[in-house]
């Protein structure tokens, strides 16, 4: 009996000892999160405009950029906000599936086309926030990646308005280079973008930002155009259900790009808005809406606009443009590689010259 009790005792007294290591192995098999560091201890490259605090210490593990989704720096707030709206986009495309026929009808092409470009935007400026701050070369790739998106978004917008949003009288006129010019126009996007952030290291902001606006602007008064016009001179256009959406679409788009341009609350609060309240915050919210709305529009314009769209394109218009996206998503990549491979030798000499 008195052996039975030492051998419990025993087991007991190791079961505890086990217990006491559970902390420690924890903290093994998780290592403690570095804190974040203030804008005077990270390379001048990485420093947003008055934003004095919450950088993320470069050259950590990968572990570390993953799980600092759940930490507190000065990129949470943008990782979180397109985060949630790619779940919310992938919910919208799993109502718009069950009640358009995306495999069957070919005419719902162009409205999966801009759904896909607008998830792919939104994981792509996700991944360049989480993970470009890890080293001056990944934050050139990853945000090389996320210009890659706006430009597919970009032409992804483009589709919509010109397959279901245009009226005959427009599309008699631009028909032959309406798509051409987006498809360019979107080419040169992704460059002007991509060569504003390698600029980073030898041009003043304000002519790295003209670089990356004039092109996208250019870009998005093209794409606009068949719904500015629908608007404007067709007679009751202002009437049509989807005509609230496009206008909010519109105007989210016009908020966005201020704040995008225009460090307005960082400036007016500086070392305030670190954390929370910075203007490209703001950006991504009014983007995400301004998504929402013409993804909205698009459908309703789908449903309730089908006689004319089928009358104006032919049946193998939808594949075509199809294709030109897929050709537009490897053009884009095809600069981002160049544009990467331009920023590791400029990088790589000024390793040297060190």
């Amino acid at each position: 009996m008195t052996t039975i009790v030492m051998d419990r005792i025993c087991r007991l007294f190791i079961s505890l000892q086990q217990i006491k290591e559970v902390p420690r192995m924890l903290t093994e098999a998780a290592p403690s999160v570095p804190g974040t560091v203030r804008d005077t201890e990270v390379p001048q490259f990485f420093r947003e405009r008055f934003v004095c605090t919450g950088y993320r210490p470069l050259h950590q593990r990968w572990r570390y950029y993953f799980l600092s989704i759940f930490q507190r720096h000065n990129e949470t707030v943008n990782i979180w906000t397109h985060l949630l709206a790619l779940l919310v986009l992938l919910v919208k495309l799993c109502q718009v599936a069950e009640t358009v026929d995306f495999a069957g009808d070919r005419h719902s092409w162009p409205l999966l086309v801009l759904i896909v470009s607008a998830i792919n935007y939104t994981a792509w400026s996700v991944m360049a926030h989480l993970l470009g701050g890890k080293s001056e070369l990944c934050h050139y790739a990853f945000f090389f990646l996320d210009y890659v998106g706006v430009a597919q978004y970009q032409y992804g917008s483009v589709v919509v308005h010109y397959y279901y949003t245009i009226e005959e009288d427009f599309y008699s006129q631009v028909h032959a280079i309406f798509i051409p010019v987006a498809v360019l126009l979107s080419w040169c996007s992704c460059l002007g973008c991509c060569y504003g952030k390698y600029c980073n290291h030898f041009l003043p902001a304000w002519v790295r930002k003209v670089g990356q606006v004039t092109p996208s602007s250019l870009a998005y008064m093209w794409d606009i155009s068949p719904v500015m016009h629908r608007l404007l001179f067709k007679p009751g256009g202002l009437d049509d259900p989807a005509a609230m959406y496009h206008l909010g679409h519109i105007g989210f788009f016009i908020s966005c790009a201020f704040f995008f341009a225009f460090p307005v609350l960082e400036r007016c609060l500086p070392g305030r808005c670190d954390i929370l309240g910075q203007s490209h915050q703001l950006f991504h919210v009014l983007l995400s809406c301004c998504t929402m709305f013409q993804i909205h529009a698009s459908h309703l314009d789908y449903v309730a606009r089908r006689e004319l769209y089928v009358r104006l394109h032919g049946s193998g218009d939808a594949a075509l443009l199809v294709g030109l996206y897929m050709l537009t998503v490897l053009v884009c990549l095809l600069i981002a590689a160049v544009m990467l491979r331009k920023a590791k030798s400029l990088l790589d000499c000024q390793a040297k010259l060190k």
